[in-house]
């Protein structure tokens, strides 16, 4: 099987999205308050990263699909207008 490409942006709005690199739909969003962004300064793009990949991984194992991973994941380091 193919691997599906998904990556993280962040949108104008603030909010994190993980989605298929080929589609505009959100699969999954993030969304950090005010005074979690400022906690985090600049390393919340980070936690959403590794939030997410948790969360397939987990996704993965809650499904019996134990093995190597159907997608890989990038991010993307800029915002969408």
């Amino acid at each position: 099987m193919q691997k599906a490409l998904l990556e993280i942006v962040e949108l104008q709005d603030g909010r994190i999205v993980l989605r298929r690199a080929d589609e505009e739909n959100p699969l999954v969003t993030l969304t950090f308050s005010g005074e979690a962004r400022d906690f985090l300064h600049e390393h919340y793009i980070d936690v959403a990263r590794i939030m997410l990949h948790a969360g397939l991984e987990a996704a993965s194992h809650l499904t019996g699909d134990d093995d190597s991973p159907d997608y890989e994941m990038e991010t993307v380091q800029h915002t969408l207008h």
